[in-house]
């Protein structure tokens, strides 16, 4: 059992950031921008998939994956959090340093963004 498997560990979610004049508030979210190197996608997306769980009770909502055109090995995480700080803990934390070292990740980069509008067109 890590670090992330306590569900009562996780903020409440969702801060309300603006207000809506159909609605009395809206739903902003925070989200987490990591792209990678990785040695062998397959590797990474077996071990990726089986961390599913501890994602989840750490606060992560939902998630793309994508890759770069001509390289199956440059990943791109995109992924909707309950808070920042919920990411930011679950990143630095030893447990995912480890995870991310038994998968193949190179030098990761995270970007922690704020939503600031969301449409469709």
């Amino acid at each position: 059992m890590g670090a992330f498997t306590d569900k009562a560990a996780v903020a409440a979610p969702y801060t309300c950031c603006k207000t809506d004049p159909h609605h009395e508030t809206e739903l902003l979210m925070p989200y987490v921008l990591i792209i990678h190197e990785v040695q062998d996608y397959a590797v990474w997306k077996a071990i990726f998939d089986n961390a599913a769980g501890i994602r989840k009770a750490a606060g992560e909502v939902s998630y793309q994956l994508l890759k770069y055109e001509t390289d199956a090995n440059n990943v791109v995480h995109f992924s909707r959090w309950t808070s920042l700080d919920n990411a930011r803990r679950f990143f630095e934390s030893p447990e995912l340093v480890e995870i991310r070292r038994n998968a193949g990740v190179k030098a990761p980069a995270f970007i922690y963004l704020e939503e600031i509008e969301q449409s469709v067109l």
